[in-house]
């Protein structure tokens, strides 16, 4: 296959790509490979309003420190190093020494990604990236008394990972620094799902479970889960990982195409260029 024809590889196809962070990146990618994309800014991203309970977090952690860190995204990273160097400039250099003093477990790739910025790794990876495959890395490890952060996900309590770690007489120390804003650009929404309903989409590119969530959300608001449901089916419905691909099974779409095992876009874009690239012959 000549590099030409890979570029050219989704050339002309109908692809809709429901993201907000990254979306120009995302979009870039596939009209690059002759993509027509249809845009949908499914979740926003914003930090969460409860500032205090950062601050107070930060502080905890600058003054006595970690035993170990949880990272469940790259977001989680941005957003509490962003926190971190906003009101004192010495805190985020700090903030960065105790963590290089700590533990850091990681859910996936991203959060790895992030911390290498501020000359940090992962000590222990999840063995998938998911809450599951943190809980099953720190299974044999002897938590008790440890003084563990855990970078939430979102607003999401994660109560599977919360009661693996009481069970494990850790003292685990949860922080929350930013939420999903998914009350935006409803009308937005549903045009997209009114495009996969009619029709004019061949794919579907998911890139979060947010975004799986605020679809179906809508959807059901307005009366149009069946209708998506059987839409989706008729096309390429891509994810970009296992977490987003589980969310979407358990919404009932069957996933077609995941990047083997590295949950980026550029492989996602890779993947979706093969499954037409396939289809043409």
């Amino acid at each position: 296959m000549t590099n030409a024809a890979t570029e050219d590889s989704l050339q002309g196809r109908r692809i809709g790509i429901p993201e907000s962070r990254q979306l120009d990146l995302f979009a870039d990618m596939l009209e690059r490979r002759g993509a027509m994309v249809t845009r949908c800014p499914l979740v926003d991203i914003r930090d969460t309003p409860d500032t205090t309970q950062v601050q107070a977090w930060l502080d905890d952690v600058i003054a006595h420190g970690l035993d170990d860190m949880i990272w469940l995204t790259g977001e989680g990273v941005r957003r509490l190093t962003d926190f971190a160097g906003r009101d004192d400039a010495a805190h985020l250099p700090r903030f960065v020494e105790r963590l290089a003093d700590s533990r850091a477990i990681t859910r996936g790739p991203k959060p790895t990604r992030e911390l290498r910025k501020h000359r940090l790794g992962s000590d222990l990876a999840a063995t998938t990236p998911t809450t599951a495959g943190v809980i099953d890395a720190l299974r044999d490890m002897d938590l008790e008394g440890r003084r563990v952060g855990v970078q939430r996900y979102g607003s999401d309590p994660n109560t599977p990972l919360m009661t693996f770690l009481a069970d494990k007489h850790a003292v685990a120390l949860p922080v929350a620094p930013y939420v999903y804003a998914d009350e935006a650009e409803e009308p937005q929404v549903l045009a997209f799902i009114d495009a996969i309903i009619d029709d004019e989409l061949e794919a579907v590119a998911f890139t979060s479970s947010p975004q799986v969530k605020r679809l179906f959300k809508v959807a059901t608001r307005h009366d149009r889960e069946a209708a998506l449901l059987a839409g989706l089916e008729r096309l390429c419905v891509a994810a970009v990982g296992p977490l987003v691909a589980e969310r979407l099974a358990a919404a009932g779409a069957a996933v077609t195409l995941m990047p083997d095992n590295s949950y980026f876009m550029k492989p996602l874009v890779r993947a979706l260029a093969e499954h037409f690239r396939s289809r043409t012959g």
